[in-house]
């Protein structure tokens, strides 16, 4: 499990940390891991040009402390000093007696433009409220340099607790971040001004439950269901698809598909599209009596396609078993019914069906993802996976929010959602919670479109057919 905290916790490990070590021993841990990775970067250190943007603080401490590493080993350095009167004492006086030299914010262009490589150290994790003038313009000279980009521990200008990005921010190939992973460099937009990230462990002991966990494959494997000896179709759980319209059939065909290769032993499919689901897939159960005359189920998935039927909804969200709502269904979902609900309940909107349920503009879900998400789950009451470049599930009764780290760009496209909602939907129905089938679904599909893409357009139809590759990839890791 890869984590992240917030950076009060990060500080209150700091503060613990350097009671216990002699003073300045935790920056030169961090100076010497984000030196190492500079190094790994450039393959050859002797006689490369390297131009460190150094604003106050203990960020610029350590790209100064990093720098004299690198000077020593005969590159040739210069510290371009946003702030000359507040920048780190023992780093600036460090790399002055490694042969570095400094610059004032004038001239840095033209360094900028000669470098092979440039360390960002302008603004470190307690950045909030965007650039200052001096350093928004030296992260515009950065972005148009031929130069490698390293930020020390965070690209200056991103906001490290929430991803939001408000102005101009560096955008580096490689972010080397300390003790820790910050939730900025997991959420989007701030991820895709991260680049690569690497971590360089400097001993901190941080808390048990994090404000961020990304799962990895081992743990996708140890949630995934698995028949025993003894089961039956019934056993391993029932889904029940309520979605589709006249004029939305491939929404069913899509969400069943998903359900199919999701885990559970069934699926039902209850709607206006059941000739369609079952000349696609004639292992479906199919009923024309309405989701509370449609047989047993232990989850329901309800609303891709739906058009306007809300009656369906409405008899789901009155069951006492697991329901995933998408698509329509959130939008006819009554929120009271849903708050209600004593069954788990996952919604899993796209950030303009979060907007409109939240009463706000979508480019206010995109810039504040992990907020957003937070904030759905708590109005209904209910877990929350926030799709979008990055995924992110939020469970109502808090705890750490869970990110995504699969995918590929090509998964934006029409159906992709649906095949999600049915897959996520078979999890809940085999027995995982709302946030374990939520997460673990969109790791599978993710890795799926990832598989089916690879590098180039893909259907939605597609992504379903590559996701037994993905369990296997997963559980042969």
């Amino acid at each position: 499990m890869r984590t992240a905290y917030s950076v009060e916790t990060v500080r209150a490990a700091e503060r613990e940390l350097m009671a216990r070590l002699p003073d300045g021993a935790l920056m030169q841990r961090a100076a010497a891991g984000l030196a190492a990775a500079c190094s790994d970067l450039l393959g050859r250190v002797y006689g490369r040009r390297i131009v460190l943007l150094v604003g106050s603080g203990d960020n610029g401490g350590d790209a100064l402390y990093a720098g004299a590493r690198l000077a020593r080993r005969g590159a040739g350095v210069t510290a371009v000093l946003l702030a000359p009167e507040r920048a780190h004492i023992g780093g600036l006086a460090a790399l002055r007696r490694a042969g570095g030299r400094t610059a004032a914010p004038a001239g840095a262009e033209e360094l900028v433009e000669r470098a092979d490589l440039l360390l960002d150290g302008i603004v470190g994790i307690g950045g909030k409220g965007g650039l200052r003038p001096d350093a928004a313009r030296l992260a515009e000279v950065a972005e148009r340099s031929r130069a490698a980009v390293v930020a020390v521990d965070l690209p200056s200008g991103v906001d490290a607790d929430t991803g939001e990005v408000r102005g101009a921010a560096v955008r580096a190939d490689l972010t080397v971040t300390f003790g820790t992973h910050k939730p900025g460099l997991l959420i989007d937009p701030a991820r895709e001004y991260a680049g690569s990230v690497r971590l360089v462990d400097i001993g901190l002991a941080l808390p048990e439950e994090a404000e961020l966990e990304a799962l990895q494959h081992a743990d996708v494997a140890r949630l995934l269901p698995v028949p025993a000896g003894g089961s039956d179709k019934y056993r391993r759980g029932v889904v029940g698809i309520a979605a589709g319209s006249a004029r939305y059939p491939g929404a069913a065909v899509l969400a069943v598909y998903g359900a199919l290769r999701g885990g559970a032993g069934a699926v039902r499919y209850v709607g206006p599209a059941a000739d369609a689901v079952i000349a696609r897939f004639p292992e479906t159960l199919v009923s024309d009596r309405g989701p509370k005359h449609a047989g047993r189920v232990q989850a329901w998935v309800v609303g891709p396609g739906a058009g306007e039927d809300a009656s369906a909804v409405g008899e789901v969200l009155a069951s006492d078993v697991p329901v995933l709502i998408d698509a329509d269904g959130l939008r006819l979902a009554d929120r009271d019914a849903v708050r209600a609900r004593t069954a788990p309940t996952l919604m899993t909107p796209h950030a303009g069906e979060a907007a409109a349920l939240l009463g706000v503009p979508r480019e206010e879900v995109e810039g504040a993802r992990l907020a957003s998400a937070r904030e759905l789950a708590g109005r209904y009451d209910a877990t929350v996976l926030l799709k979008g470049s990055t995924t992110l599930v939020a469970d109502a009764g808090g705890g750490a929010v869970r990110v995504n780290p699969t995918g590929t760009a090509w998964l934006a496209t029409a159906g992709s959602g649906d095949v999600l909602s049915g897959l996520a939907g078979s999890l809940l129905a085999s027995g995982l919670s709302a946030p374990d089938a939520g997460s673990v679904g969109a790791y599978l599909h993710g890795l799926a479109g990832r598989f089916a893409a690879d590098g180039a357009p893909v259907g939605a139809h597609d992504v379903a057919e590559a996701l037994p590759a993905a369990w296997r990839d997963v559980t042969e890791a």
